[in-house]
């Protein structure tokens, strides 16, 4: 009986077959949309954590959050910064 287990990693694949063979592909690496110094439309949908909609700055590209890409912006009427996934932005 084949028994498969797969463990991720941000840039390896590593699958283990029979005998407890190794086998690893490396994975294609997130690419984030948007670029440091872009303008983008935050729309936030976190209700437990308010969030102002508006236009913001990209000040930072951060790592993956599963299989979103994620962002440090920054808006023009706030005193601090905050993060993003690439699904709550939008070209402005």
């Amino acid at each position: 009986m084949l028994k498969e287990t797969r463990v991720r990693s941000p840039f390896k694949l590593t699958i283990l077959g029979i005998g407890g063979e190794a086998f690893e592909a490396k994975e294609r690496a997130l690419a984030h949309k948007y670029r440091v110094g872009e303008t983008v439309y935050f729309t936030a949908s976190n209700v437990s954590r308010p969030a102002s909609s508006g236009t913001y700055q990209v000040i930072r590209l951060l790592p993956t959050d599963g299989d979103d890409c994620q962002y440090r912006i920054k808006s023009s009427d706030e005193a601090f910064e905050r993060v993003a996934k690439e699904s709550q932005l939008s070209a402005s």
